[in-house]
């Protein structure tokens, strides 16, 4: 009983740090969609922008962990095995996305990269047409880049956020997508460690919950 006591209040625990977490997201998401939805970058995916993502993202997390939470709080069986059946399907959603990504990584690129040149050559109309500063010029500001391979992508109209020093002519040397590119290539180790975590995390949730699941069932404690 004592071990199953701290099993139930470990879950609490830790689904009451993801809830923190998911909500934190969330408001990022909200402040993203209020003041920059991104959705110039890739024309044919507006739908699914940095700021939709991020909202989305920060709803599941804060959904589950709160069914893991609440669940374990009230040993509520219904809760407990929804919580299990949403993390499965999680993770089964992130292997199979991570499997198409390894398996079309040619195809993804070549597509974003065919998307991004319709972004940049729509902004580099608006420009023509009044427009000031777009998403473009935040993504090349905050991460000290331009264009997408580099500054001659955007023609002879490049915009002043591809300056690198504000007195001269000098342009940041990477493309965007470039250096996008490169830091995944050197964080992937990293980038794979962080997702056999995020499994991991999912995996114990399942079996923390199935075990919770089975001793209410057993004992007859708890809510139906």
């Amino acid at each position: 009983m004592s071990c199953l006591k701290c099993l139930k209040y470990t879950m609490c625990v830790v689904n009451f740090v993801f809830f923190v977490c998911g909500a934190t997201v969330f408001g990022f998401g909200i402040y993203l969609m209020t003041f920059s939805r991104f959705s110039s970058l890739l024309p044919s995916l507006q739908a699914m922008s940095i700021a939709n993502s991020v909202f989305i993202t920060g709803i599941i997390i804060t959904c589950v962990s709160f069914l893991g939470f609440l669940g374990a709080l009230k040993e509520n069986r219904c809760l407990l095995i929804s919580f299990f059946i949403l993390l499965f399907i999680l993770m089964l959603a992130e292997l199979t996305g991570a499997c198409l990504l390894l398996m079309y990584e040619t195809q993804i690129e070549e597509f974003i990269d065919k998307d991004l040149k319709n972004g940049l050559k729509k902004s580099n109309e608006s420009r023509r047409n009044g427009t000031v500063e777009d998403d473009w010029d935040k993504v090349q500001m905050a991460f000290h880049c331009c264009g997408i391979s580099n500054h001659t992508d955007w023609g002879t109209h490049v915009p002043k956020s591809c300056i690198k020093h504000r007195s001269e002519t000098h342009y940041w040397p990477q493309g965007c997508f470039t250096k996008l590119k490169d830091a995944f290539e050197e964080n992937l180790l990293n980038t794979g460690i962080s997702v056999i975590v995020v499994c991991v995390i999912e995996v114990l949730g399942m079996c923390f919950s199935m075990t919770l699941f089975c001793h209410i069932s057993q004992t007859g404690l708890g809510y139906k």
